[in-house]
């Protein structure tokens, strides 16, 4: 399945988001961002909203572009993300400090050696933080990529692509 086949499944309710699909997928030698940016943080968003039919278009569209490597740490980011967002998002949120003086006592090991380049992993860390709503983990991963230049026009893109892909799995539930 690829992108133009999932689009189909939209409904008419969808009308934008296909648009917005065809926008993000055939723009990417434009978007400012690498393949492995590009597909690895499609990838990551895939693996995170958890529609098969979706995982399956952007795995189909990436085949090809980029290396094993980039799957690798694409799931990798939506794993430790998965778990990151949560306890992160409640530190920022309860009002009861003494929480965030705790430790976290939480196994990051893969944050130290994603199987890419730092900045793409935390590119790609960045926007399923985005779509898990953790303000702490965006402030701290948008910090490191500025820190390792990286534009705001490719961090705008990445966070847009979480946004059409998380509407694009909503369209596709209700159609």
């Amino acid at each position: 399945m690829s992108i133009a086949d999932y689009k189909q499944g939209l409904g008419e309710h969808g009308k934008d988001t296909k648009l917005n699909l065809s926008n993000i997928f055939g723009n990417v030698d434009t978007s400012g961002m690498t393949p492995t940016q590009f597909y690895g943080t499609a990838l990551s968003l895939a693996y995170t909203i958890g529609d098969d039919a979706l995982t399956a278009a952007v795995e189909a569209e990436a085949e090809g572009k980029i290396e094993a490597n980039v799957v690798g740490a694409a799931k990798l980011a939506a794993t430790l993300m998965a778990m990151n967002n949560i306890y992160y998002r409640f530190l920022h949120l309860s009002s009861d400090k003494q929480f965030s003086k705790m430790p976290a006592g939480l196994r990051m090991n893969g944050m130290a050696n994603p199987g890419v380049d730092k900045a793409d992993f935390e590119l790609y860390s960045l926007a399923v933080s985005a779509l898990n709503g953790c303000g702490m983990c965006i402030d701290s991963h948008v910090g490191v990529l500025l820190k390792h230049d990286i534009s705001a026009q490719v961090i705008q893109n990445s966070i847009k692509m979480a946004a059409v892909l998380n509407a694009a799995t909503t369209a596709r539930r209700i159609a």
